[in-house]
């Protein structure tokens, strides 16, 4: 387990990170959101060590990182894929790796075919590397030990789609296993997919937690709201409102005050035959995350940008 108590960063009078307070639990991804600058990489530094606290602590398993012994057999970390040394191999790199935290070589042999680097591309220097071959290698390093915590910053950066699945089913399967993963990005869409908790920050605050099914209801004031499209607009509206249900016309078809599973019983009992049936706060998260973080996004919130220039 991660747990972050009052935890403040300051730079001199600026504050990096300013009095947050989170638990990330064994068997699940936490996905520890914001844009560039929010403070998420000063967090994760201090987890590892890398950055005193002005104030607060983090301790992963009840001690502080300095504290635990052979840090690597407990905590994967995967801060920086491009601060790997250049100048060394794939393999060279997880060598070290394995020495220093007294492992059999075959471990490297496992970590190589599990990121599917192939024989070859392990006897390349890490300056060769791309982007993405680098991320692997960095997830590799972090795996190695067998640890229980993954504390990972921006890993998918890189990775190609087929890289992003692959990462994602990896970071799944490890949490199921039991294990605890700290997952940081700015992007929303990734994350949401794997995330069982979603932490939201901006300038160095928390500005809101929970799962993606609570935040979206938060960010709809706790009414669930469908979007439907049929054959008969006008019979399922008839129908919706006989039951109760609020509906009103949005672009082809109708936006509803319930459950998906509400609207689609109603059309079933009148046999309306419908086209699309969906949630109707599906952009609401990346509406949330823009709005909570509005003061930090370099481009401002893009509906309001928007708007202005319109008006202008």
């Amino acid at each position: 387990m991660i747990k972050v108590e009052g935890l403040t960063r300051a730079y001199g009078s600026f504050l990096a990170v300013d009095d947050i307070s989170f638990e990330c639990k064994p068997g699940t991804v936490t996905g520890f959101l914001g844009p560039n600058g929010a403070g998420k990489t000063t967090t994760m530094r201090v987890m590892v060590g890398l950055t005193p606290p002005t104030r607060g602590e983090v301790t992963i398993g009840g001690l502080h990182y300095r504290d635990i012994p052979n840090p690597g057999r407990h905590v994967g970390v995967l801060l920086d894929a491009s601060a790997q040394h250049a100048g060394r191999t794939g393999r060279e790199v997880l060598e070290i790796g394995a020495r220093t935290m007294g492992l059999e070589s075959a471990r490297i042999e496992e970590m190589l075919e599990l990121v599917s680097l192939d024989p070859r591309e392990a006897k390349r220097r890490v300056r060769n590397y791309s982007l993405g071959m680098r991320q692997r290698l960095g997830i590799a390093h972090a795996l190695l030990g067998d640890p229980s915590v993954l504390i990972l910053d921006e890993p998918a950066n890189g990775l190609d789609p087929a890289g992003i699945r692959w990462m994602r089913g990896l970071l799944q399967g490890y949490a199921e296993r039991g294990g605890t993963v700290l997952l940081s990005s700015h992007l929303l869409h990734e994350v949401e997919q794997i995330a069982d908790e979603m932490i939201l920050i901006g300038n160095g605050r928390i500005v809101a937690r929970g799962t993606r099914e609570e935040l979206l209801l938060g960010a709809t004031g706790g009414v669930a709201t469908t979007l439907v499209t049929s054959l008969d607009n006008h019979a399922l509206s008839q129908a919706l409102t006989e039951r109760g249900l609020v509906a009103h016309p949005a672009g082809g078809g109708l936006r509803v005050t319930a459950e998906p599973v509400e609207v689609g019983r109603v059309a079933a009992d009148r046999q309306i035959v419908l086209t699309d049936l969906r949630a109707g706060n599906e952009g609401g998260l990346e509406d949330l995350f823009l709005e909570l973080t509005a003061d930090t996004q370099r481009e401002g919130h893009p509906q309001t940008t928007m708007t202005s220039e319109v008006s202008a």
